[in-house]
C-alpha cells in the first residue's frame, strides 16, 4: 500500500474516531451520575470494583511500557498484541468505572492540606487527559491497522506518555482515596 492508499484508508476510520472520542466521555459521565437505584433497580453496591479497575489501570500501564520495549525491540506481533490488549483493558476499565459509579455513591477525598491539593491537581489532570486520549489511542490505532506506520509513529510519541500518564495516576487516585472508602 502507498501513502495515497494509506491515507485514503485511515479517513474511512475518521468519522467514527470523531463519534466514539464525544460518545464515550459522554457516555461514562452519564452513566456514571445515574444510579440504579433511581430507577427501582435494586442492587447491592459495586464496592469490590475499584481496587480491580485500579489493578486494571496499573497493568495497563505495565503493558504500555512492555509494548513500547518490544516494538524497540522490533518485535511488531507482540507490540501489536500488547497494544490490543492495552485497549480492551482501557475499555474493561471504563465498564467497571461505570459499573460502579451507578451502585454507589461517590467518596470525598478525607485529606486535609498539601495532600488535598495534591489530590485534585492529580484527580482533575486524570480525568482530562482520559478524554484527551480517546481520540488519541483510536487515530495511533488506525494508523496502525492502515499499516501508515511513518503517522503511527509520530503521533505514538503523544498517545503512549499521555496514555501511560492516566493508567498510572488511575491507580495513584485510587491509591489516594481508598482509606476514604465506606465497605
Amino acid at each position: 500500500m502507498n501513502v495515497t492508499q494509506n491515507n485514503s484508508e485511515e479517513k474511512k476510520y475518521n468519522k467514527w474516531i470523531v463519534v466514539l472520542a464525544i460518545v464515550i466521555p459522554l457516555v461514562v459521565a452519564v452513566l456514571s451520575r445515574m444510579k440504579l437505584q433511581d430507577f427501582g433497580i435494586e442492587v447491592e453496591p459495586l464496592t469490590f470494583l475499584p481496587p480491580i479497575y485500579a489493578t486494571i489501570n496499573g497493568l495497563t500501564a505495565l503493558i504500555l511500557i512492555i509494548a513500547v520495549i518490544a516494538i524497540k525491540n522490533k518485535n511488531r506481533v507482540l507490540h501489536e498484541n500488547l497494544m490490543t490488549t492495552a485497549i480492551w483493558c482501557s475499555a474493561l476499565f471504563l465498564l467497571m468505572y461505570v459499573a460502579y459509579h451507578m451502585t454507589s455513591d461517590s467518596t470525598k477525598f478525607g485529606g486535609e492540606g498539601l495532600v488535598k491539593y495534591i489530590y485534585y491537581f492529580i484527580l482533575i489532570t486524570h480525568i482530562l487527559l482520559s478524554i484527551i486520549i480517546i481520540p488519541f489511542v483510536l487515530i495511533t490505532y488506525v494508523r496502525a491497522i492502515t499499516n501508515n506506520i511513518e503517522r503511527h509513529k509520530k503521533i505514538a510519541k503523544i498517545t503512549f506518555p499521555l496514555w501511560l500518564y492516566v493508567a498510572i495516576t488511575g491507580v495513584i487516585v485510587y491509591l489516594m482515596i481508598s482509606p476514604y472508602y465506606i465497605h
